[in-house]
């Protein structure tokens, strides 16, 4: 049996190292750029760029070669056909169910919405971050880093958004929607947590934090059953997608979920050749 749960930890490990690393994966992205409602230029981008009530605008000619409807991966197109943009167009946040993306050449451009301000996100596969990228360092594998939990919702009167600091140095709410609580390594304890369809999740530090560990960590959880039981895998803490590149806004731990002991299991740190 724990050869098993060690056997799925490491594809889950394989599959994390793949993922940020891909052409347009998190070591990809090179700039978050906030827009406001006057055209700007964008360092290292053609066009005009703006954000409106509906969404990120930009207007370009179709020799700048932006285009919108698919992403370009070394010369392929992926994701369906894409259209050039000759005049005007809007591009929807990833906020909306219709989100849009625009590429140049390789480079990915995503519209994105936080607490109403709108921005553009670029990822570049030549990016110096993912060129450097030598892998994630992680504790092996301890069965005893994955326990039982109980998680008890706030009650609706009480559901909440606390405000913590994100690592772009802005302060922004963040949604809770309860508790866990849980005894690992003897110790019982409590992690504030926030529900997204089928999962819980949370945002940890512990004594390991800032020293063996990034200074902060994320955690998933399976979603509750309906006595309120899941499982805490500690040995699936992952790092924040701000360790792969500094344009990301990461919200920090939340008040309580800064542990007193040290949490040796989960990843570690972003390795660079």
């Amino acid at each position: 049996m724990t050869e098993t749960a060690a056997e799925d930890w490491k594809h889950w490990s394989d599959h994390r190292t793949a993922s940020v690393s891909a052409p347009h994966g998190q070591l990809a992205l090179t700039g978050t750029h906030w827009l406001e409602p006057e055209p700007v230029g964008i360092p290292g981008l053609p066009g005009r760029w703006w954000a409106d009530a509906e969404g990120v605008r930009l207007r370009a000619v179709a020799a700048d070669g932006i285009t919108v409807g698919g992403i370009t991966v070394g010369g392929a197109t992926v994701g369906g056909a894409t259209t050039p943009v000759d005049g005007e167009v809007l591009l929807r946040p990833d906020t909306d169910p219709a989100a849009d993306t625009a590429v140049l050449g390789d480079v990915l451009l995503v519209p994105i919405e936080r607490e109403g301000e709108l921005a553009l996100r670029v990822f570049d596969p030549a990016a110096p971050r993912r060129a450097s990228f030598a892998g994630i360092s992680a504790y092996p594998y301890s069965p005893e880093w994955a326990v039982p939990a109980v998680f008890t919702p706030f009650e609706a009167a009480d559901a909440q958004s606390v405000v913590v600091p994100n690592a772009d140095g802005k302060e922004r709410p963040l949604a809770v929607s309860g508790q866990i609580a849980f005894t690992v390594a003897g110790e019982h304890r409590t992690l504030t947590v926030s529900g997204a369809g089928d999962r819980l999740s949370g945002v940890i530090a512990d004594a390991t934090s800032g020293i063996d560990t990034y200074r902060f960590r994320f955690i998933t959880l399976p979603a509750p059953d309906a006595d309120g039981h899941t499982v805490l895998d500690l040995n699936r803490a992952y790092l924040p997608p701000c360790a792969f590149a500094d344009h990301f806004i990461c919200p920090f731990p939340p008040p309580g979920n800064r542990l007193d002991f040290a949490v040796e299991a989960g990843e570690k740190q972003v390795l660079t050749r």
